[in-house]
């Protein structure tokens, strides 16, 4: 699977989900409690997009977006 599968939308999400997840496993995390909300906020649009009813082989479809988001992240940071 190619990361040019995935919805730009789908990436972004899962990028921002990663952002919040590192955010939030940083030592001495501020806010929290705003910072789990917007990790179970971002988990649901990931779960319930649209794009996963028509992808056969959903978890090796979730790992690689996982890999997708990572590298699309990687490309920014540089």
């Amino acid at each position: 699977m190619n990361e040019t599968d995935f919805p730009d939308d789908l990436v972004q999400t899962q990028a921002a989900w990663n952002a919040t997840y590192h955010a939030l496993a940083a030592p001495r995390s501020c806010d929290t409690t705003a910072l789990r909300r917007r990790l179970l906020f971002l988990s649901t649009r990931l779960w319930w997009h649209p794009y996963w009813e028509t992808v056969p082989a959903v978890p090796a479809a979730r790992s690689e977006l996982r890999r997708a988001a990572r590298v699309r992240g990687a490309d920014r940071d540089t």
